[in-house]
């Protein structure tokens, strides 16, 4: 009831507070749109992994650059070598280079003076073609001797510190040298001494500076970085359109909202595809369908108790309007003032009651025994009214519910039945244990129902078509019985035959848990 009175507020909000709502998303700033913070968080996803990526691609190229000229310095080293006669500390790193080796002739003779490892190191020096940035280095007995190529950078001048630790070598090595302050920016290099009579009477060395191949690699960046740039541009301008197809329901969910009025309820969405959006379309339909399926049952329950209601207020108005001054008409007016207050109030306590058992306190639940449960209920019954009481069936055992609600319910069912039954019809009452279901039944053998009735008559105010009833009760006597049994997680069932009679019947599970014997 709260969720209904809820609802009523929201959809009879006064006009100009729906207006408000009618506003343009940007008339109510930029970044309250759902479609533009999505944008952003996009593009600030897009910039961030930009970021990540561009410094760790700039990491991996330099390393694949450098992994090159070191392959190819050692190339040269290894064709030295063998052309020196000295035994390799190098080994092949692929076939490529071992092929290059093979084709060289065999292994030359070591030269044995200065003067022979001078003259080796000017032919060598002049048969060898280099690349740019790349320097063979040679010296001999401590001292630089030549370069291939002459003009070399400051940093490998003859008199420069590094130039006189290679003159000074004892042993072969291989480094990466870095000099952040210098052009060259850094040296990769090999050192190779040549070895005679167990002295060092040169040196070779092959170096490389790694400032041109990464400033080739930081061209490469900054090329990818403005195609990145232009492709993260476009990327923007299609996901800002796409977002508007994608959120295109939301707008058509709260356009559809602001249409619906108390008075209108039948609005939907049309529901397109799959996925979150959709099934949020789907959600908001179903939920429109109980709203107005509970707004419809509302409005019949307010007219049809607005309709018992004023029945008994007219006769009761009437009455003492024509009420004389005669001390019997007097007396017979207050009876029968007091009969249909007393209906009215027997009203309003079924009212009541239809409205507690969607509370979750409806129920006070105790252990009972239902033998002693059973015969109770045959016992109260018998007093309703003059018929041929039977009691049925009795089950054995104990159950959890509550012991007051399900009387209620049962007594309903038998005052509905000697309301439907003549003196001479049959009334029975009687439980069972059946598929971990306990059961309560009242049979009678009256006037029955018929089959387009019998989901009708569990419904407020409803009545059966054949009905000869003679009370004048308001027809909630079996919806009171309907919302006990669905309080217990239960239900009620009905079978009947016009002109065989009815049996209505109580079903609650009978948990193992909940029980004992």
């Amino acid at each position: 009831m709260k969720f209904l009175q809820i609802s009523q507020q929201i959809l009879s909000q006064p006009e100009q507070e729906q207006t408000s709502q009618e506003l343009s998303p940007f008339k109510k700033g930029f970044f309250w749109a759902a479609r533009t913070r999505i944008l952003l968080w996009y593009v600030a996803i897009i910039i961030f992994i930009f970021a990540v990526s561009v410094p760790v691609f700039r990491h991996l190229l330099y390393q694949r650059v450098d992994a090159r000229v070191r392959r190819e310095l050692v190339k040269k080293m290894l064709v030295f070598n063998k052309l020196i006669g000295n035994p390799s500390t190098y080994q092949p790193p692929d076939q490529e280079i071992a092929n290059v080796l093979n084709q060289l002739d065999g292994r030359a003779k070591p030269p044995s003076s200065t003067k022979e490892l001078k003259k080796f190191f000017n032919e060598f020096l002049r048969q060898q073609i280099v690349e740019d940035d790349t320097f063979l280095i040679t010296f001999v007995n401590r001292k630089f001797f030549k370069s291939s190529p002459r003009a070399r950078p400051p940093e490998l001048q003859k008199d420069t510190e590094l130039m006189q630790r290679w003159a000074e070598k004892t042993r072969p090595t291989t480094r990466k040298l870095e000099i952040p302050e210098s052009e060259i920016g850094g040296i990769i290099y090999n050192t190779q001494t040549v070895m005679v009579d167990g002295k060092v009477l040169g040196v070779f060395v092959v170096a490389h500076t790694v400032a041109g191949e990464r400033e080739e690699a930081l061209e490469a960046i900054q090329t990818i970085i403005q195609v990145s740039g232009g492709v993260l541009v476009l990327a923007v301008i299609l996901a800002w359109i796409a977002s508007a197809r994608v959120l295109a329901p939301l707008r058509v969910l709260s356009a559809t909202t602001r249409s619906i009025s108390e008075s209108d309820l039948s609005k939907r969405i049309p529901v397109q595809g799959s996925g979150e959006i959709a099934e949020l379309a789907t959600t908001f339909n179903d939920m429109m369908n109980r709203l107005q399926v509970a707004f419809r049952t509302q409005r019949k329950f307010i007219n049809d108790a607005g309709h018992e209601l004023r029945t008994p207020i007219t006769i009761i108005r009437g009455h003492l309007e024509l009420m004389g001054d005669d001390p019997q008409e007097r007396q017979e007016t207050v009876d029968l003032v007091l009969d249909e207050l007393d209906r009215m109030n027997r009203f309003v306590e079924d009212l009541i009651l239809l409205a507690k058992a969607e509370r979750p306190d409806f129920l006070q639940l105790e252990t009972v025994d239902l033998t002693a449960t059973t015969q109770e209920l045959f016992a109260k019954a018998k007093a309703l009214a003059d018929r041929n009481w039977c009691l049925d069936a009795i089950a054995e055992g104990m159950i959890v519910l509550d012991r007051q609600r399900l009387t209620q319910a049962v007594m309903n069912l038998a005052q509905n039945a000697t309301q439907h039954t003549q003196p001479e019809d049959t009334i029975a009452i009687g439980s069972s244990i059946d598929n971990n279901l306990v059961r309560f039944w009242v049979r009678d053998t009256g006037e029955g129902i018929a089959k387009s009735d019998r989901t009708k008559v569990f419904e407020r105010f409803a009545r059966a078509t054949n009905s000869r009833r003679r009370s004048g009760g308001a027809g909630l006597g079996l919806s009171i019985v309907k919302a006990i049994a669905e309080a217990h997680n239960g239900g009620v069932k009905l079978q009947s035959e016009l002109g065989q009679g009815s049996v209505f019947t109580i079903f609650i599970p009978w948990e193992s848990s909940h029980l004992s014997n």
